[in-house]
């Protein structure tokens, strides 16, 4: 367990950034492997921004070169749980229509947010849609939906961390990692 920079939250670490980046690295050959034609990268912000910019570049080194855009959506605001509706916060600027999408996002729990972007890029007229998420949390699942390729089995616990935050927190941590109450 290790403090955060102001020594009020005991944080356990759930995935270190070594294994992390090990995982990215084969999760870039998975994708790789796919034969994606004009891919877009879309990455769900703001907590996937960390994970994306990792797969990015390791993406890279598997030969791709992607154009990568943003969209902003969020069903948490402040909290720890979904509100249970998905707001678009920022849209994406490149067009979709007739492209592979690889849809990048940090977690899929309930699958609300995940399935509101499949079904926005999908009614923009993308050719295909992929998921690849850091974590997954099957258990919790709400919506229909599960990722192409993801990273890791999470434990239901919240997580915080690799771009994920709470309250705004912790998105600088370079691992994942659960506050200890």
């Amino acid at each position: 367990m290790t403090p955060d920079e102001g020594g009020k939250d005991a944080i356990e670490v759930v995935y270190s950034q070594a294994e992390i980046n090990e995982r990215i690295a084969g999760l870039a050959g998975d994708i790789a492997a796919v034969s994606f034609q004009d891919l877009l990268v879309v990455a769900v912000l703001k907590g996937s921004f960390v994970f994306a910019a990792d797969l990015i570049r390791a993406l890279h080194n598997k030969g791709l070169s992607p154009q990568v855009d943003f969209l902003s959506l969020s069903s948490y605001r402040d909290g720890t749980t979904s509100t249970g509706r998905v707001d678009i916060l920022r849209d994406v600027d490149l067009p979709v229509e007739g492209r592979d999408v690889l849809l990048v996002d940090d977690i899929l729990e309930s699958g609300r947010t995940l399935h509101f972007a499949c079904e926005l890029l999908k009614g923009r007229g993308a050719r295909q849609i992929k998921t690849c998420v850091l974590l997954d949390k099957p258990g919790r699942r709400a919506a229909d939906i599960g990722a192409d390729f993801r990273a890791f089995e999470c434990p239901d616990v919240f997580v915080i961390g690799y771009g994920m935050d709470k309250a705004y927190k912790y998105r600088e941590l370079p691992f994942v990692g659960r506050i200890v109450e």
